[in-house]
């Protein structure tokens, strides 16, 4: 299965309901990470408290994203000190791409960051116009989580040339 999803889809369909039914591992890449809310049981709290119930559950949580976010998202990821020991992140400044892979058996793919513009939380009047595909073809799931491991285990980090903009390089 291979379905489009636009704006509001991707935050429905990826964020409210694959994110939080990963058993075994999650694997995020984004250029812009932000302080992402979600709704959650007639509120909203950070998308950081489903990670880290993510982790707490023992799922294995994966961030790669470009640059260090703003002081908000720091000061949500102090709430939950379980991301800070369960939850591995990589920042590469070459990272644009937007991925997601729940479980090895579910990907998305598109081009909406992580944030609440982009997964279409915010109002109709405030979101970004984005679009993706979410699919449990296995072939293309196997690309995803082979670009996404290429990039987590520095193999281009000695061509990459911008080891000069890199906070901290992976290889």
């Amino acid at each position: 299965m291979i379905r489009l999803l636009k704006n509001k889809e991707i935050y429905e369909q990826v964020v409210l309901e694959l994110v939080p039914e990963c058993r075994e591992f999650l694997w995020i890449a984004t250029a812009d990470i932000k302080d992402l809310h979600v709704s959650s049981h007639g509120s909203f709290r950070p998308f950081l408290g489903v990670l880290a119930d993510l982790v707490d559950r023992g799922v294995d949580v994966r961030l790669l994203h470009a640059k260090e976010p703003g002081p908000n998202f720091r000061k949500d990821f102090d709430l939950y000190p379980a991301l800070l020991t369960g939850m591995e992140r990589i920042i590469c400044p070459r990272v644009h791409l937007k991925t997601l892979v729940a479980d090895g058996r579910t990907a998305y793919l598109g081009s909406a960051n992580l944030t609440g513009a982009g997964m279409g939380a915010k109002s109709p009047d405030r979101r970004n116009f984005e679009s993706g595909i979410i699919s449990d073809d296995p072939e293309m799931v196997s690309g995803i989580m082979e670009q996404f491991d290429e990039i987590w285990m520095g193999a281009m980090c000695d061509t990459c040339q911008r080891r000069d903009y890199c906070s901290d390089p992976i290889a």
